[in-house]
């Protein structure tokens, strides 16, 4: 798939209020310090399409962008070490568990994983909320360049044996990508590409 546009539209915390267009929806999501911005980035070949902060949890709204005139990338706020009050964390993870429950042009989550670190809880718990959930998702590892290509590839084992070591049956899509040197970039997009054409075509 070749980026030919990409656009903000709008950032709000009502999902009654997101687009109201009947376009696929891809969420990004994942914990605060995953990476995110820089990957979102990346896929849209924009500098500073999604906003990058040293500050984790910078995103707190959901984000809609227009990609290609006929599908949205949708920019969640990460959960985990966001430093916002307990108040204000529990508001926006409101509106996150409304978006997944009612969207009904999501077609597809993407959850954001650190390849460097181990499995963790609260990584595995969202997933299983999304399994639970009926809602469909691929695993995202970032920050492949900072560790050697045989370790990526074992951490990458690792996390999914996790999942099938749990409640899972089969794991579930998974793309080993870095915002550094463009990794995974390709083939992430071949798969929204490919949804996209069945979605279309239905």
């Amino acid at each position: 798939m070749k980026i030919t546009s990409a656009e903000f539209v709008m950032s709000n915390s009502n999902v009654a209020k997101c687009p109201n267009e009947p376009l696929p929806e891809y969420a990004f999501i994942g914990r605060s310090n995953v990476g995110k911005s820089s990957l979102i980035n990346m896929l849209m070949e924009r500098k500073s399409l999604a906003k990058t902060s040293g500050r984790p949890g910078k995103t707190q709204l959901i984000n809609h962008f227009k990609v290609n005139e006929n599908w949205f990338l949708v920019d969640l706020p990460g959960y985990g070490y966001a430093r916002v009050s307990k108040k204000d964390k529990k508001v926006f993870q409101k509106y996150i568990t409304e978006y997944f429950e009612k969207r009904e042009q999501l077609v597809s989550a993407f959850v954001l994983v650190d390849i460097r670190h181990d499995p963790q809880p609260v990584d595995l718990e969202f997933m299983e909320w999304l399994g639970t959930n009926g809602i469909p998702f691929a695993i995202i590892f970032t920050k492949a360049d900072k560790l050697k290509p045989a370790v990526v590839e074992k951490q990458a084992q690792t996390y999914l044996q996790k999942l099938l070591d749990g409640v899972w049956e089969e794991a579930p899509p998974h793309f080993i990508t870095s915002s550094s040197n463009r990794a995974g970039r390709i083939e992430l997009l071949g798969y929204i590409d490919a949804i996209n054409k069945e979605h279309f075509a239905s």
